[in-house]
This record gives C-alpha cells, structure tokens and sequence, in this order.
C-alpha cells in the first residue's frame, strides 16, 4: 500500500501503469534506488545510462506514489522567488539553482527525444502575475533579481486569464509540461532495457552503511545488497532528525475540469499568494483540454477542511476561466517545504554511500529530474556542480527564523499527549469519521473506514512518536510533523514511517 489507496485519485491516475510484481529473494547491484517517483526513476534511469546495475524499490506500485499527485509543472521559475532565495543563501547559489532548474528541463525534453517517450511534452510560457492584496512590489523585485540572474524573464501587463488583461505579470520562457505518469512508464522501459530492475509492493525497513556497502531490508525478511543506495520516498526513511528538522509538510490541492481545446493559451500560471494558485492545460480529447488548478496548502495534519478547499479553489478557477464545464477530478498531495527553499539532494548526512533527494517544495518533477543528474554524477564521478546548492549538510542558519517556527511545531505536537481527545465516544463515529480519544496516558486514534468498520490504533506515529491527525478527505491519518501517513487500520502509506501504527490493544492503560 501507498498513497495510491487514498481516497482522492488524480486525472493522471487514468493512466494504466506496467504492474511489478515484489521482491522475492535476496539480490546484489550496484546501487539500490528506494523510491520510484519521479525522484527515484530518474537517479535509476540516469545510473543505468551510464552502466550500473540498479535495483529500483517501492512499497506500492512502480510510478504510483506522490509523482501521481503533483500537478507535473516544468518550470525554472522559483516558486518561492529567487528574491528570497537570496536572502536565505546568496546569489551565487539562485544563479546555480536557476541553472539545475533550466538544465532539468532540457534533460527531460532530451530524455523524451532520445528514448521516444509519448508523454505530451510540450514547451511553453509561464506566467507569474499579481494576486489581489499582494504587493507588486514584491513582483518588480523578482523581476530584477532574476534579470540579475540572467533569467530570461519579461516584465508585462495583462495574462490570458479571463479578467485579467491588464494585470502585472512576469512572463518566463522555455518552462514544460507533461503527463508525468507517461513519462514514469517510459522511465520504466528505458531501465529495464538497460538491465535495471523494478520490485513493487516492497516496503524497505532499514537501509545500512557496512564497511563500504550498503544493506537494504525489507519487511517480508528480504535483503538488497550494494555499493550506493538512493533514498527517494519524499520524505526520507532512513533519516530521523538531520534533514527532517530542515523541511515541513503541506498539503496541497487539486481540481481539474474540461475547457473547449484552444480557448486558452497553454502556458503555466502562478500568482504571488503564500499559499499560491498554480494552473495549467492537459491535453484531453480531441475537443477538449484540461485545466489543472492547484493551491490552498497548508501544514500537513493542521487541516481537515479538504471540501472546502476545493470549493474555493472551482470558485476562483471559474472567475478567471469562465469556459471551464465540468469538474472532473479533485485530489490532494503532499509536498515537502525546505526552509531555505533549496531541496535536499546528495550524501545522506553521515553517510558516504546513501544518498538522498528530498525537499520538493512546490517543484518535485524539475527537482526530481535534477537529483537523478546530481546523484549519478555524485556515484560515478564524485562531483557535480550544481551539488552544494542541494547538500543534505548544508546549515540553514539565512533561515534561521522560519526552522525555529517550523521546528515549534513539532513540539507543540508532542505536547498533545497531555490534552484531552476530540472525541468522547466511539460509537458515535459515522463511516469516514475519525478522532482522537484518550486511554490513560495515551492518544488513541480512532476511526470508522468507509465500510463502517472500527480501527483503533496508537496515535503516535511510528517515525519520530508525533501525534497523527486524521484526514477525513482521504481518509487516512497524516503526522504533522514529517509527513507520515497511514492508512485507517494503521498501515504505513508514506514514509518516513515505515511500520504501522501500533494496535492499541497493546497499549498499558495507565491510571491518571
């Protein structure tokens, strides 16, 4: 299980992957990819071209994981702005990631080139415009700071948005989309026919540096072993404390609908809010597009409001494309925020033969295309020069303030434990209701799944001890202070955790 049995499923979901069968034995290679999003394929399919054996391994199905719920933006844009990268880092460093952002474009349009994906790739603009109640100061001063950059970037008025033909706006060239499970499917292809292997449905429970290799477990007893292992599961499982401090979850949502084909430009469209809107076309049918509509984050587990996130999010889509028809799918996914807006791509901190890509942020697939570049150059040559804007190392100190902010929260969740629950009867959970109750000294978390059955379970999550929250959306408890989420009777579907929640028939009933 993963994320796929979530309750929401994605436009991209309609596309039928190759199904893996698991891990049955024991196994060698050269490296061992765990993770087979965007992240995890593009490290195998990059060290399988260079001609490494490689091992790739995913707790679900191959490509079925977070990937499936991004909304797939190509874009060199910085979605946190490369005017604050530069507060929190330096110039030197958004000229070096602006540079790995364009690069992992070109890597991918050269990807589908060369192997003949059919993945609907297509070069386009992409549009940056103001939002209401936002400064357009803030606009013209990424404007420069990318003109500064060497961005190619123009600054104008008016976007093809309905209603908005004379916003202010900052137009990029060369930005991408694609279908990104398209894309994941020829990556599959491309590795197995380079002698590479995939294992689904194959959860990994330990990964150990010995002596110059790496061991991999699982937990049906199976073990992997390698000279490198790549750990790509968006939130790592082998790091408890050294990156996980450095980056929060979000949750973001998702609606798509029909538009007649060519009454809308195909570009990308972001505007400057926090917790920003991004848009995008699909092509869908032969009369029609999709457009794909995005935003309303917030912190992971802090939230359980997803209807009316979407609510809001068809609202704002029809005021400014007034041809949207019908709704067609709505989901949600997670994305890992870093707080110096750089990812984390390279050495697991402390270790020389695990590495890592993680800190996603709003840009997973460029960012995923970027670590499988960085991290074969890493494996076969030792350097790479985009590498210390992505090392997992890095101090944080340009952000020291939003690491003490993001890192308090995780405190005031241990501090639940001594709160009462929020609900104070099981019989009264509903199908699809779930909540936390107390059992002496410990959080219960309680739920009754879509076919009315109770599951009762420790509400502490199985990576770091944080309370879980549950998401009535997509019916599964989320942690909120590293990502995890478990599905109702407990089962890890992302990590960090990697082990269910603990059966709360097992719990000591303290008095007090």
């Amino acid at each position: 299980m993963n994320v796929a049995d979530e309750r929401t499923k994605s436009c991209w979901m309609e596309f039928p992957l190759p199904r893996r069968r698991a891990l049955h034995g024991n196994m060698e290679a050269d490296a061992v990819v765990i993770g087979s999003g965007i992240a995890g394929l593009s490290v195998a399919y990059e060290l399988a071209a260079r001609g490494r054996s490689v091992i790739v391994l995913d707790r679900g199905g191959i490509g079925s994981g977070m990937t499936a719920r991004t909304t797939a933006h190509l874009a060199s844009a910085l979605d946190d702005f490369y005017s604050e990268l530069i507060k929190s880092r330096d110039q030197s460093t958004a000229r070096l990631l602006h540079e790995s952002l364009a690069a992992s474009i070109d890597r991918a349009e050269q990807i589908c080139a060369t192997e003949g994906f059919d993945c609907d790739f297509a070069r386009l603009d992409g549009y940056l415009f103001l939002a209401p109640d936002t400064p357009r100061e803030d606009l013209h001063s990424e404007f420069e700071t990318c003109r500064g950059l060497g961005v190619a970037v123009v600054e104008q008025r008016g976007i093809p948005l309905g209603g908005m033909s004379n916003v202010p706006a900052l137009r990029f060239a060369r930005q991408a989309r694609f279908h990104p499970l398209k894309y994941l499917a020829g990556l599959q292809e491309a590795i197995l026919g380079r002698g590479g292997s995939l294992y689904a449905n194959t959860c990994v429970t330990s990964v150990e540096e010995l002596d110059g290799t790496v061991l991999v477990k699982t937990s049906e007893g199976h073990e992997v072993r390698a000279r490198d292992a790549i750990v790509a599961t968006n939130s790592p499982i082998n790091d408890h404390v050294a990156v996980h401090t450095k980056q929060a979850p979000y949750r973001t949502y998702v609606v798509s609908g029909t538009i007649p084909h060519g009454s809308l430009a195909d570009a990308l469209y972001w505007d400057t809010l926090e917790a920003y809107h991004y848009v995008r076309l699909q092509p869908w049918s032969d009369r029609d597009d999709l457009i794909i509509v995005g935003g309303e984050d917030h912190k992971s587990g802090k939230a359980d409001d997803g209807e009316e996130r979407f609510g809001r999010l068809e609202q704002w889509a029809r005021a400014r494309i007034p041809q949207l028809k019908e709704i067609t799918h709505r989901w949600s996914g997670q994305v890992l925020e870093p707080v110096d807006h750089c990812g984390f791509i390279g050495k697991n901190p402390g270790n020389d033969h695990v590495y890592m890509v993680s800190g996603d942020s709003g840009q997973g697939i460029t960012n995923g295309i970027v670590g499988g570049m960085v991290i074969a150059d890493l494996i076969a040559t030792g350097a790479n020069p985009w590498s210390e804007v992505y090392n997992p190392s890095r101090k944080v100190a340009g952000s020291l303030g939003e690491y003490l902010t993001e890192n308090l929260g995780v405190a005031k969740n241990f501090a639940e434990y001594v709160t009462p629950g929020d609900i104070d009867s099981l019989e009264k959970l509903k199908p699809g209701e779930g909540g936390l109750y107390r059992k002496g000294l410990h959080k219960v978390a309680a739920c009754r799944d879509a076919n009315g059955v109770l599951h009762t379970r420790s509400a502490s999550c199985t990576h770091m001890g944080c309370v879980v929250h549950w998401n009535s959306l997509e019916q599964c408890w989320d942690c909120p202070c590293h990502g995890s989420q478990f599905a109702p009777d407990g089962t890890a579907l992302n990590g960090p955790a990697v082990t269910a929640l603990a059966d709360e028939s097992k719990l000591a009933v303290e008095a007090g």
